[in-house]
């Protein structure tokens, strides 16, 4: 069996991971437009999210905590799943920098400074020298772990091991790593029912559990401390969201909820495995998805790694 650590997966993974996380959150925030990969002009550069806020921004976005307040105006979000080199911070700030032109060349007015977009990034830590390196500071008015630089910058960093265990934190503890981010899988376990978007939460870490177990380059290291406590809350967390479906297809008088929610758990890991082939799931990829789904996961995952876009599409759609 191939052996990977969490720290080793791809740039690309880790990001798609935090990208759905955070993205969770946004059906509580309004937003007039979210855009993955959004393009910075010049030569070509993409930030993993840019988010503007829509307006007005409502009660409920205040069960986000600090992403509440991240969100409050237009920003970037980098995720790292681990502390990022100097060069990673210095690209970050110049995509900013390069949409900050890209906007005032756009508008017709100058934009007011309070305006101007930001960039978080976000890391499982930062060390104390590399915050002395870009002479980052605690940001004013925020919690431990949070820092800032020059405020003409617009750049904040986020150490997220150093955030205090509390439920404001959760979304970018989610983010972290090892006994970090299990300690915020148990947290989310933890709240109750009623809570809107714990089932989100849930369907996400499902879905990146059955991920870690078909995925070939991502299977689970047993002798790796930290990867085991991580999967172990993962599973967990699995459990609850499979015992929750059944209860809400028992509820909607489906006599088979569990085998709906696990079908749907499927389809979004075949998705997933379509986008990380081929990259956008256009309407030729679509359509032979309910003929994969006809397969076992064992049958299927090796297929869709496999075999070229021309075959996948030859051998699937005469089943359509």
């Amino acid at each position: 069996m191939t052996q990977v650590c969490f720290s080793k997966i791809c740039p690309d993974e880790i990001a798609a991971i935090g990208h759905r996380i955070a993205k969770i959150g946004f059906p509580q925030i309004r937003s007039r437009e979210v855009s993955r990969s959004k393009e910075i002009p010049g030569e070509p550069k993409f930030a993993d999210l840019y988010f503007i806020p829509a307006e007005p921004r409502s009660a409920e976005m205040a069960q986000l905590g600090v992403f509440n307040q991240i969100t409050a105006i237009a920003c970037l979000l980098e995720p790292f799943r681990n502390a990022p080199s100097d060069t990673e911070v210095r690209d970050c700030i110049l995509k900013l920098f390069w949409l900050h032109s890209d906007l005032h060349r756009q508008a017709e007015a100058s934009i007011p400074e309070a305006e101007l977009a930001q960039v978080w990034i976000l890391a499982t830590s930062i060390p104390t020298p590399q915050l002395t390196r870009f002479a980052a500071t605690p940001k004013a008015n925020a919690l431990p772990g949070i820092y800032s630089l020059g405020s003409a910058l617009k750049t904040n960093l986020v150490s997220i091991r150093e955030l205090p265990t509390i439920p404001e934190t959760l979304w970018l503890r989610l983010l972290g790593k090892g006994e970090t981010q299990a300690l915020a899988i148990q947290e989310v376990l933890a709240l109750p029912p009623t809570v809107a978007y714990r089932f989100q939460i849930l369907r996400l870490l499902a879905q990146w559990k059955i991920s870690l177990e078909l995925l070939p380059n991502l299977d689970f290291n047993p002798d790796d401390e930290e990867e085991r406590l991580i999967f172990m809350a993962l599973s967990q967390a699995y459990l609850e969201w499979e015992r929750e479906t059944e209860q809400r297809g028992q509820q909607r008088g489906f006599e088979r909820g569990l085998d709906q929610g696990l079908g749907q758990g499927q389809r979004l890991v075949v998705e997933q495995l379509l986008r990380y082939r081929f990259g956008d799931l256009d309407s030729q990829l679509s359509a032979i998805i309910p003929s994969v789904l006809e397969l076992s996961p064992e049958t299927f995952t090796p297929l869709l790694m496999q075999l070229s876009r021309a075959e996948l599409l030859a051998r699937f759609q005469d089943q359509s």
